[in-house]
């Protein structure tokens, strides 16, 4: 199971890149994998100010369908336009091509309050 060190994470699985004051967020190889094939995500914030810890949409499997939560406070400003057409990108490339959305983050700061790679693979029993 990847996880990569560049990254952070959620105790809810979602991971997030920062570059500058933009986060690129998605979930982990851990969740894409308990969900299973991935067939449909929504995400209806996008222009929408959300805190961390709020949910900014869902995503649906073949056998179930979770909140998506954001880690990070800031304004929703792209859905990744890719999974409308292939919502399995997530499946075949977390980290990747199917990334979910990017935040314009409120403080940066809060990107070193998010688990590091160990942490996470403390979190999910690596």
């Amino acid at each position: 199971m990847k996880v990569p060190s560049d990254l952070r994470y959620t105790a809810d699985h979602e991971w997030a890149k920062l570059d500058g004051d933009i986060a690129t967020v998605g979930v982990t190889d851990f969740a894409q994998g308990e969900l299973g094939d991935i067939v449909f995500v929504e995400v209806e914030t996008e222009g929408e100010n959300l805190d961390a810890d709020e949910v900014f949409g869902t995503i649906e499997a073949v056998k179930t369908v979770s909140d998506l939560i954001l880690p990070m406070s800031g304004e929703v400003i792209e859905f990744n336009p890719a999974l409308e057409d292939d919502p399995a990108l997530i499946n075949s490339d977390p980290f990747g091509d199917g990334w979910i959305v990017k935040i314009k983050v409120s403080n940066v700061a809060d990107f070193d309050s998010l688990m590091d790679a160990d942490a996470y693979k403390g979190a999910i029993g690596e």
